[in-house]
């Protein structure tokens, strides 16, 4: 986002953070749920978005217009947020909808978070997208373009009611979506970021061989918070191609250990002489 949306964003998350801490965990996820419908509202129709970001309109007006459209079908707490949302200045339609879409993944974090389920949603949607990864036939049904999106979410219910977090499932429907305009697995990993992000904490996404022990696990994320400065969790990926030692990623730093990568090395070396 640019400047005056950055801004735009930051005021209405800060109505949404009064708002949850005065609201039962249910109410939120109520709230959240109707936000993510509007925030599908945005998505379906370009012209109301360039309506609601227009910066010839006053904010005033925009959510006035907002309001026209949608008191009696959201609830006064989700209308009151949304207001706060195209009040702002937008630099543009599309980071209109990202902020509308980033504030109901908020909301539902939020409300997981309150009940005491936000890291479990965290550790189901990384397992999800690894799923996902291991299964090119599931991965090429939940990312084909030609599929319509409710077709897709039908399929992520049908896998996930029942064994995951309802939470979790509908974050899985937002990222089928293209959060923030990624793909979906990239939706995916930014949604499991965001959650730890909500709890304090940084992801390292580590690459083994062969799992890791709990207490090797262990040890990992201890020795990356002592660097990172605070809580890190460790997310595993077992690939058999890296042959042996550890690939650690957090945020943009990489740190390769592996076996394949000391074995490409010395390949590239050889090639040169």
């Amino acid at each position: 986002m640019q400047a005056a949306s950055r801004e735009s964003y930051r005021v209405a998350v800060e109505r949404l953070e009064a708002y949850v801490r005065g609201a039962q965990s249910q109410a939120v996820v109520t709230t959240a749920e109707e936000l993510l419908a509007v925030a599908g509202l945005l998505r379906r129709e370009p012209r109301l978005r360039r309506a609601l970001s227009d910066p010839a309109r006053p904010g005033a007006d925009r959510s006035a217009l907002l309001a026209g459209m949608l008191t009696g079908k959201i609830g006064a707490d989700a209308l009151d947020l949304v207001g706060a949302l195209v009040a702002g200045r937008w630099s543009a339609p599309s980071e209109l909808l990202d902020g509308a879409e980033r504030l109901g993944v908020e909301a539902l974090m939020a409300g997981a978070e309150a009940a005491g389920d936000l890291g479990e949603v965290e550790d189901e949607l990384f397992r999800f997208g690894q799923l996902v990864d291991g299964q090119p036939q599931l991965s090429n049904l939940l990312t084909d373009p030609i599929a319509p999106v409710t077709q897709r979410a039908g399929l992520v219910r049908d896998l996930l009611t029942g064994k995951a977090r309802p939470a979790t499932v509908t974050l899985v429907e937002v990222a089928l979506s293209g959060f923030g305009g990624r793909s979906f697995h990239g939706a995916l990993t930014r949604l499991v970021e965001l959650a730890a992000e909500r709890r304090d904490r940084q992801v390292a996404y580590v690459t083994v061989a062969a799992p890791l022990g709990d207490d090797e696990e262990r040890r990992l994320g201890d020795r990356l918070s002592q660097i990172y400065g605070r809580q890190v969790d460790v997310k595993q990926n077992v690939d058999p191609a890296v042959l042996g030692g550890v690939s650690v990623q957090v945020g943009a730093d990489l740190y390769d250990g592996t076996v394949l990568r000391r074995l490409t090395e010395t390949r590239n070396a050889l090639a040169k002489r």
